[in-house]
């Protein structure tokens, strides 16, 4: 979220909308479902109506036709609520449950993230940047592979308050296109770049977009031990936790944060899975937060 110079902003503070994205995806020929609600399956560079997409290379149309045949079957199950460790299911207006969320990936130090977060059995949000998937593609597709949720985060991380509407609307496009080139999935999360958000720009789509209710201030601080310190002190249930897993500091963090609040008893859930697959329209934290 802090790509380039720039000031941050926050937009409309507290203003946060949030919805729902499929995560389930094939690596290298192995499928894997992923936790939220799912939308139908679309293949890699093509359009829902079967119309080439940006030229889609015959490998990926083929693992897209192999994901497409076995997704029916995969995403059946597919689990709208959260689990926890043990894999038994998990009600978020009760239990504690954090969203953890990262922003302007994926980069070189997701993979470092992914395994983390296995260790921990966690799912986590990661709002992608459409420059990025189209110059990492792999890192997406292991990281839908691993049931994370993916939501868009613009093609090039403009502030959208900035822009005419329809080139907010181009910004929206081209990064679903990258993101459905390489999953075959559309994102159903947006979360605008520096949170800055007005009338005009929710305008540009019907998808409701996620905020967050913690500020890591990971992309100020570059300091892992005053990230821990921030996310261990800020975290309650319901919690949307702002990271960025472009900084490496971040990433050092993460063991310590997944261990404390491990042990304190989170659970580690998906946006979508904060709200058992049906969030409200507008949120900047869980249900459990309210009750």
């Amino acid at each position: 979220m802090n790509i380039g110079a720039g000031s941050r902003r926050r937009g409309a503070a507290r203003l946060l909308a949030t919805a729902v994205l499929t995560t389930a995806a094939c690596v290298t020929g192995q499928l894997a479902a992923g936790n939220g609600t799912v939308q139908a399956a679309v293949r890699p560079g093509f359009s829902d109506g079967g119309v080439p997409v940006g030229g889609a290379s015959r490998a990926g149309t083929d693992l897209a036709e192999t994901w497409s045949k076995a997704s029916q079957a995969l995403l059946k199950p597919l689990l709208a609520a959260a689990q926890d460790a043990r894999g038994r299911p998990v009600d978020c207006r009760r239990a504690k449950c954090v969203a953890l969320t990262f922003d302007d990936g994926p980069g070189l130090y997701t993979d470092a993230l992914l395994r983390h977060l296995k260790a921990h059995r966690a799912r986590a949000t990661f709002f992608v940047v459409g420059q990025n998937v189209a110059a990492y593609p792999a890192i997406l597709r292991r990281t839908v592979a691993a049931g994370h949720e993916i939501g868009g985060h613009t093609w090039s991380h403009a502030d959208l308050t900035r822009l005419p509407a329809a080139a907010v609307r181009s910004e929206f496009a081209r990064t679903d296109q990258a993101i459905k080139a390489v999953t075959g999935l559309v994102p159903r999360i947006i979360r605008p770049p520096y949170g800055a958000l007005n009338a005009s720009v929710r305008m540009q789509t019907t998808r409701p977009m996620v905020m967050w209710s913690v500020d890591t201030l990971d992309w100020l601080h570059r300091d892992s031990a005053k990230v821990t310190k921030k996310a261990l002190k800020s975290v309650r249930p319901g919690s949307i936790v702002l990271f960025h897993d472009i900084h490496p500091t971040t990433v050092q963090a993460m063991p310590r944060i997944l261990t404390t609040l491990s042990a304190r008893g989170y659970t580690f859930v998906t946006v979508s899975q904060l709200f058992g697959g049906k969030p409200p329209r507008l949120v900047y934290s869980g249900a459990s937060s309210l009750l």
